[in-house]
């Protein structure tokens, strides 16, 4: 005979699975402060990267005023507001992704709770039903 709580709490666990299944992957694999730093790394990557393909551009757009007559002081003038200018965005980008991720991580954690949680409540319900089978 089937059970309705059991069809229902394994139905509910299935969909809770299909719909949060890849947010639930950072809390099971990961801790937390692996998994921020993972994707801070990656977005320093990408930050840093970015950041020298916009100065190969600009270079490649400013040749020609360059080549004609910058003089060393301007140019360094230049390059220390550039680094400047990185790192301060470099900084705020960095936070930003901490935060980012740090958050995902703790609803991936309370979503994980959630998860155990109905899959307890369900093995409770087969070990009940192993109980009222032996004594019968």
């Amino acid at each position: 005979m089937l059970n309705e709580e059991k069809i229902k709490l394994m139905t509910s666990i299935a969909m809770f699975e299909k719909k949060e299944g890849k947010r639930l992957r950072p809390s099971r694999c990961y801790f937390k402060s692996d998994y921020i730093s993972r994707h801070m790394l990656m977005a320093f990557c990408g930050y840093t990267l970015c950041c020298l393909l916009s100065l190969v551009l600009w270079v490649l757009y400013d040749l020609e005023t360059l080549l004609s007559g910058v003089d060393l002081d301007t140019l360094l003038i230049c390059a220390v507001r550039y680094l400047v200018f990185y790192l301060a965005g470099l900084v705020i980008y960095l936070l930003l992704t901490a935060l980012v991720y740090w958050k995902r991580y703790d609803h991936a954690s309370g979503s994980m709770r959630i998860y155990v949680a109905k899959l307890k409540r369900l093995e409770k319900r087969y070990e009940y039903q192993t109980k009222v089978k032996e004594i019968h």
